[in-house]
């Protein structure tokens, strides 16, 4: 076994990325789950911080001044599991009716802490701080308007900004301070304001400054029941931003408040909890994070178990874990996105995407329509393959090759044993055991010449195997692990591969016979996702727990591996909807226009549409959308290329035609075909 990998230090993580000068450290460790210690605040009778439990919370879609459906649907989402409900007060009628929806369900025997959601307007945070147990303001636009322009400050004007904020902020900061109410600064990265994005750019960097203007002038005033998040629709740059908040919240002596986690705009379906357990499981794993929202555009009630989910699987993580070998250098930057360094084997590796690898090895391929579930369908009429935007790099067929010839999409890849006794060895890969490995090199017995498949675990590592592999060009890797801390240990491996200068490719392969249908997905985002947004791998492969998986349990596998390279912004391959998950603020029907506009939509690969409720969540909350669908008013949608508005007041029962004129203006459309609709 490797010596250099059996340590047991327990040292937080440092590295030193380019451009920085002192070691980077966000987490307790990078390869024990220990959980960041934080200040303690106080929410009602649900305190927040890291001697508690991880919180839930959501946040309601019903109309403020709707007293009784806001109370019937925070009961739902109370008894859903929610333990904070945040309800919007865009004015200060809204703010108003707090009080009698807080009343009528404290009548009712539901105590559980209400949060005011406020963003332009600070008398109606001022009035809501009196009343509910926490306000959360969005320092992007509470005392700024955002009209995207760029501003040249000096030092002078910034500083006289910063009053200007200070002398519009304080006034809410002294009555929270009186009154014992929390306060959430939660800056949110499309929302970010034109003073912020004209100094610091559209960058997490700017999140976090953000964020911390705010706080220095609470400190000043001695107010600390604060908690602090970094949302954004990309998980990218959410984990970032984060991660980026810890260190400077360290760096600069303030207090560690707690932190409130959420993937922003995630969507709905499958789609929205890939993204969302991508971001917040991330860092999660990491400890990071004191309470959970997680943002579907779905019922509000149905988010809870999501996020419940999620928190759950660190309930005992750290006495379930086998230990894994402290890094004591991180030798990646984890604040700015790098892809790992590898050399290209075959079509693996080196500035190639990152590949989705078929597991078939339990299920023997004898009929064309095996491979559907995996997006190739034979068509026997033109005796052609077609392949749709999902279709598979590799199949796995481990002990069983396919009974007729695959299409030229489509590589195999068999078992060693199996390989050698083939007679096709030219487009067929094998795949070994690590002694395996050896034992053929040190014997020089056959290996392809161009690809071969090794499979590897941190346990099973030694300087022999890693010695050979580095000389060797022709590898790649498919790492995996049976460790409860899954994601970090297969982390460790590949630092040890960077720090030892090996540049083999490597595939994610993760399987999880003891989960359940619904989690699938959260932990495989969470493992899978959490090395790529760092850049840390090559492909994946999620592997079925059953004995005979059927056609839906394939392809469901398969359009979650594309899925989980989508949300890490890793590989595109479908449309992306930036949909926010609705509130008391929302001019229409969320959901129903969301799959309205994804039915007409959904073939159109790598296009980005983001559907807003209002405008509070429009050009700023969908910043990287090529196109937006935002309600300006009651069956009023304003439609954006970009962040420029390019049609105002259309007629909701035209909108969504008109938006896909726009973008057949753009020559963006597509009309769909047998391929991109199987």
């Amino acid at each position: 076994m490797l010596n250099s990998l059996l340590s047991s230090s327990s040292t937080p993580a440092s590295s030193t990325p380019e451009g920085a000068g002192s070691p980077v450290l966000y987490t307790p460790s990078l390869t024990q789950y220990v959980r960041r210690k934080t200040s303690t605040v106080t929410i009602g009778d649900v305190p927040m911080g890291s001697d508690y439990p991880i919180r839930v919370q959501s946040m309601t879609t019903v109309d403020t001044m709707d007293t009784k459906g806001s109370v019937e649907q925070t009961i739902r989402m109370i008894e859903a599991g929610c333990e904070y409900v945040r309800i919007t007060a865009p004015s200060v009628k809204e703010a108003q009716n707090l009080e009698n929806i807080r009343k009528e369900l404290r009548a009712r025997g539901y105590t559980t802490p209400l949060v005011a959601d406020i963003h332009f307007t600070p008398n109606a945070a001022e009035l809501a701080a009196r009343i509910v147990e926490k306000v959360r303001i969005n320092p992007g636009n509470y005392a700024d308007r955002k009209r995207f322009e760029f501003i040249d400050y000096t030092d002078a004007a910034y500083a006289a900004e910063l009053e200007r904020i200070r002398d519009k902020f304080l006034p809410l900061v002294r009555i929270c301070k009186e009154y014992g109410t929390a306060m959430r600064i939660g800056t949110n990265h499309g929302s970010l304001s034109d003073r912020i994005l004209s100094r610091y750019g559209d960058t997490p960097v700017g999140m976090v400054e953000s964020a911390l203007e705010f706080l220095r002038i609470c400190e000043a005033e001695n107010y600390y029941n604060i908690t602090l998040s970094m949302k954004s629709s990309n998980p990218q740059v959410m984990v970032q931003a984060y991660r980026l908040l810890v260190q400077r919240l360290d760096e600069e002596g303030l207090k560690p408040y707690p932190l409130h986690l959420g993937v922003t705009e995630a969507g709905e379906a499958e789609d929205g909890r890939i993204k969302s357990a991508l971001g917040i499981g991330t860092l999660l794993e990491d400890g990071i994070g004191d309470t959970v929202r997680v943002s579907l555009t779905e019922e509000p009630e149905r988010e809870a178990p999501v996020a419940k989910a999620l928190i759950d699987r660190y309930t005992n993580r750290a006495a379930t874990s086998q230990p894994i070998p402290a890094i004591t250098t991180y030798p990646i930057n984890p604040f700015q996105y790098s892809r790992r360094l590898t050399h290209e084997v075959a079509n693996i590796g080196g500035q190639n995407v990152p590949r989705v690898i078929a597991d078939y090895s339990r299920v023997p391929v004898t009929e064309h329509k095996n491979l559907h579930p995996i997006g190739h369908f034979y068509l026997p009429e033109p005796d052609k393959w077609r392949m749709n935007d999902l279709g598979a790099d590799y199949i796995y067929t481990g002990s069983y090759p396919a009974q007729f010839m695959l299409p030229n999409g489509l590589k195999e890849i068999l078992d060693y044993t199996v390989w050698q006794t083939g007679t096709d060895q030219t487009n067929v890969f094998p795949l070994l055991t690590t002694v395996e490995y050896l034992a053929a090199r040190a014997a020089q017995s056959e290996l392809h010449p161009r690809l071969n498949f090794v499979r590897v675990s941190l346990p099973a590592s030694s300087d022999e195997l890693f010695t050979t592999l580095k000389a060797d060009t022709t590898v790649v890797l498919l790492i995996s692990t049976d460790n409860a801390h899954a994601m970090p240990e297969l982390r460790r491996l590949v630092v040890e591969l960077i720090n030892r200068g090996i540049t083999a490719p490597v595939i994610i392969n993760r399987g999880y016979p003891a989960v359940s249908e619904e989690e699938v997905p959260l932990y495989a985002s969470t493992d899978v996702g959490g090395l790529l947004i760092d850049g840390l791998g090559d492909g994946i492969m999620l592997s079925a727990p059953q004995a005979n998986p059927s056609d839906a349990d394939l392809k469901r596998l398969n359009n979650l591996s594309f899925g989980i390279l989508q949300a890490a912004r890793t590989r595109i391959t479908k449309t992306e909807y930036i949909s926010c998950p609705s509130c008391g603020r929302t001019l229409f029907d969320l959901q129903e226009t969301t799959a309205l506009i994804r039915q007409r939509t959904d073939h159109l690969k790598g296009v980005k549409i983001g559907i807003m409720g209002c405008i509070v969540n429009g050009p700023g909350e969908m910043a990287d959308a090529d196109y937006g669908y935002v309600g300006i008013g009651r069956d009023k949608i304003a439609l954006y290329r970009g962040q420029q508005v390019i049609k105002k007041s259309v007629p909701a029962d035209r909108a969504v035609d008109e938006l896909i004129e726009l973008i057949r203006e753009d020559n963006r459309w597509l009309e769909p075909t047998f391929e991109n609709a199987i």
